[in-house]
């Protein structure tokens, strides 16, 4: 039975993970074309309740949701640690700096919003906060969000399976085949404890985009490998896995739907000095 090398754990916090957190950009392009984009009603409300069109994309990867923003107007700086992923980003127009948000020197900009997407969970939350803070000019709004990725249990069960048989010492192997909406929304309620904590911010708002999203067989198992329980296997346990989805989701027809929530924690930056 194939397992992961032994090694040292990485860190229960997700920000602490450098090694999980830097690993998407191990095939760049392949995120790109098969990551989701975020709901446009989303990106409008954002824009819509920002005082001017200045935004900071953090953890911007390859540029998904910073290109969403610059067609809607804004003018994007992207900040993303892996140079695979801001190489990509870059050269599909997007400015970017390479950089953890931690260590990067706004060198005394101050930005209209600042925009986290699928990216908040590998910043430190309580210096990320801060920053933001520091960052942000008076009413510019914070707004972090990301999607939760939740197939039906028809492709979620036989993935979560062929996950522990191949990779029993993974810490994603204990995780249930399924998660609650409520578990990603008590996420962000926590967000949402850290920005108060700040005290810079007005009281923080909820926001909910469900959604519909089908796939074809090949369009999930292409999206599979960018997901972060994947990034750092082997060939062949990866093969073993994409096999046995692959099999599911032949068996409901080829092809299933995807009902995504996209959840958001934002909040307007303080009118003070």
């Amino acid at each position: 039975m194939p397992t992961l090398p032994r090694e040292q754990p990485e860190p229960a916090q997700p920000h602490q993970a450098r090694r999980t957190a830097e690993s998407f950009g191990t095939d760049a392009q392949r995120y790109d074309q098969a990551r989701p984009d975020y709901p446009d009603d989303l990106v409008t409300r954002i824009v819509a309740a920002s005082p001017e069109p200045a935004v900071l994309d953090v953890g911007c990867g390859t540029g998904i949701a910073a290109r969403q923003f610059q067609a809607a107007g804004c003018n994007v700086l992207g900040i993303e640690p892996d140079a695979r992923m801001a190489d990509l980003a870059q050269a599909r127009g997007l400015r970017v700096e390479v950089a953890t948000f931690e260590a990067w020197e706004p060198d005394g900009r101050v930005l209209d919003a600042l925009i986290a997407a699928q990216s908040w969970h590998w910043v430190d939350p309580v210096a990320g906060t801060v920053k933001a803070a520091q960052v942000l000019r008076p009413n510019g709004r914070l707004a972090i969000f990301g999607h939760v990725f939740e197939p039906p249990a028809e492709v979620a069960e036989p993935f979560a399976a062929a996950f522990r048989r191949v990779a029993p010492d993974s810490p994603f192997s204990d995780q249930p085949a399924r998660r609650p909406l409520e578990m990603y929304q008590a996420g962000y309620a926590k967000i949402a404890d850290k920005i108060r904590e700040t005290e810079q911010f007005d009281d923080p708002e909820q926001w909910r985009f469900d959604w519909e999203k089908p796939y074809t067989r090949d369009q999930w198992l292409d999206l599979l490998p960018t997901t972060g329980g994947l990034t750092r296997l082997r060939p062949d346990q990866l093969a073993e896995i994409l096999g046995a989805v692959g099999h599911a989701i032949d068996a409901l027809g080829g092809r299933f739907t995807m009902h995504y929530t996209t959840l958001a924690t934002t909040a307007v930056r303080a009118d003070t000095p």
